[in-house]
């Protein structure tokens, strides 16, 4: 397959990915905003999104102050933001249309209606007068488009570059929502000082996932951060979970293997190795922050080898 058409469909489905992931890091945290809390820790929660996402400093110099309206308005329709959710299903539909020959007719048309129906909800104002029935439509369009892809696509390289890039986008973003609920945790952090956050906290960051039924099929119990954390990072029978991610592109990457490749298949497999042998109490042990830090610079270096090995390089 040439590089440039593994690139292009590599990025919609990692801007696919990005957007659904987008839209669950908001919707759980105007679910915990609800709840009785200062104002300072209001802004708080606000400001951690944007540290999470690296995007404060770009927030910065186009809003003067960190409220909800503001944060949603930049992380949703901003298009001077690469990671709103504008710009994210913007961006998927154009590397869709640069391919629409390796696609079926049906993934094509769910990209481009997705994008047409995502201009028409905001200008009606659904992001004003229902935030969280406009991120429910924004993830049944990412389902809808990865249960198109897989329905009709044959499957060969091009289904592998875009599991490739559903599953290295969901391992990022299921960190960074994970570490929004454990942001400032220190190091050395245990799972008895964890267990004192509210359970309202953890049971709307389990339904960000659509992991709350989950949780209650695999413990039967109270839910409590340290089993939170082992079942969104080390329970590989977890959609979203990073041991299950990396299952997945660890697979695929020996799909589309090629002669330069072993590298990368070695890096990825090094760290899907590192979650599947690791205890919770080791993670929280070595500070989940500092865990979950490492895992996101390890997860960036492996998109970079697969851009070296497989995709169109970046023009320096």
């Amino acid at each position: 397959m040439l590089s440039r058409t593994a690139d292009h469909l590599f990025w919609m489905a990692r801007y696919t990915e990005r957007a659904e992931n987008t839209a669950r890091m908001l919707d759980v945290n105007i679910q915990t905003s609800m709840l009785p809390q200062s104002a300072i820790d209001a802004a708080q929660g606000w400001r951690a999104i944007l540290g999470i996402s690296e995007l404060q400093s770009v927030y910065d110099t186009r809003y003067n102050e960190v409220n909800a309206k503001n944060v949603l308005d930049f992380m949703v329709r901003d298009p001077a933001n690469p990671s709103s959710i504008v710009s994210c299903l913007t961006a998927a539909r154009e590397n869709a249309r640069a391919i629409r020959g390796t696609l079926t007719t049906e993934v094509w048309e769910t990209q481009n209606t997705t994008w047409l129906d995502m201009q028409k909800r905001l200008d009606r104002g659904l992001l004003q007068t229902d935030p969280s029935h406009f991120f429910e439509w924004v993830k049944y369009r990412s389902h809808l488009s990865r249960g198109v892809t897989l329905g009709t696509m044959l499957k060969d390289e091009a289904v592998y570059f875009i599991r490739l890039g559903t599953f290295l986008e969901r391992a990022d973003n299921t960190a960074r929502i994970l570490d929004v609920k454990f942001h400032g945790g220190k190091k050395g952090s245990h799972a008895e000082e964890l267990t004192q956050r509210d359970f309202y906290y953890w049971s709307a960051l389990l339904r960000s996932v659509s992991a709350f039924e989950i949780y209650r099929q695999v413990y039967r119990d109270v839910i409590t951060p340290e089993r939170v954390a082992e079942l969104l990072i080390l329970r590989g029978d977890m959609p979203r979970s990073l041991l299950a991610c990396m299952d997945e592109v660890v697979a695929n990457l020996a799909l589309v293997r090629n002669d330069v490749s072993a590298e990368t298949e070695r890096f990825a497999g090094k760290l899907h190795a590192d979650l599947r042998f690791a205890k919770i109490e080791e993670i929280l042990d070595a500070g989940l922050h500092d865990s979950l830090t490492e895992f996101l610079e390890r997860i960036f270096e492996l998109g970079n080898l697969i851009r070296r090995d497989f995709l169109v390089p970046l023009v320096a």
